[in-house]
């Protein structure tokens, strides 16, 4: 991400720190995402420690790679049941590119795996139509429902997308935002506490922080107390 000082001047950063954790399970772009977290004036933590990760005020599930290894690393750590465990509690949890994909059902992906359930709904191939895949670049998101994770976005607003698959929702009504790729797919999500961004915010410049920004408000505003370990 360049020059990130150019990119965000008006931004609104937060008025008062807030903890954040970044669930490590050994996937991806967990340095750019603190980065960029750290930027926006969250206190960052990348951890796979329950404890730790409970303290948080708010979860973020990175993740670059294939969906059945994510997975697995997920349930090897316990991160999978911490994971719900949080969010039955009302701690928010924002998911990025594959950390969305895994709080669906199930993907497609190299014979197939179960995902988290968190949101009804497949992941599958893009109907790329002919197309590159990966899908790799600036793409332009539209926003279809108004969402405190996308508030101050314009209707219309491009992000940085690294990605062969996306999750078809069962459910319309959890789907915020959609791009195209051949075909659209969902880019953005919602349901409970949970958020998910198909593409990469942390890439995104000015956008992106912003839409980090908005999520570190939501855990803000969420509040949750430390769990007591059973």
């Amino acid at each position: 991400m360049k020059d990130l000082g150019a990119t965000t001047r008006g931004f609104s950063f937060l008025k008062d720190p807030v903890d954040l954790a970044i669930v490590d399970y050994g996937m991806g772009n967990r340095r750019s995402v603190e980065k960029a977290l750290e930027h926006i004036g969250a206190n960052v933590l990348i951890t796979a420690d329950h404890e730790r990760l409970r303290a948080a005020a708010g979860l973020v599930v990175p993740g670059v790679g294939a969906f059945p290894r994510g997975m697995a690393n997920l349930r090897a750590l316990g991160l999978d049941e911490l994971l719900l465990e949080r969010l039955t509690r009302g701690v928010p949890v924002l998911g990025i590119c594959l950390g969305m994909q895994l709080a669906f059902d199930r993907t497609t992906e190299l014979g197939g795996a179960e995902g988290l359930g968190v949101i009804p709904g497949e992941v599958h191939e893009l109907e790329h139509r002919q197309l590159k895949l990966p899908h790799i670049g600036w793409n332009e998101v539209t926003l279809h429902v108004p969402s405190p994770l996308t508030e101050g976005l314009p209707e219309r607003c491009a992000f940085y997308h690294v990605h062969s698959f996306a999750p078809t929702p069962a459910h319309p009504e959890d789907v915020l935002g959609t791009s195209v790729y051949g075909a659209p797919f969902a880019s953005v999500v919602a349901r409970g506490g949970f958020y998910g961004v198909q593409f990469h915010p942390e890439k995104s410049s000015a956008a992106g922080l912003r839409l980090l920004a908005n999520f570190a408000r939501i855990c803000a505003s969420a509040a949750v107390p430390l769990a007591t370990p059973s």
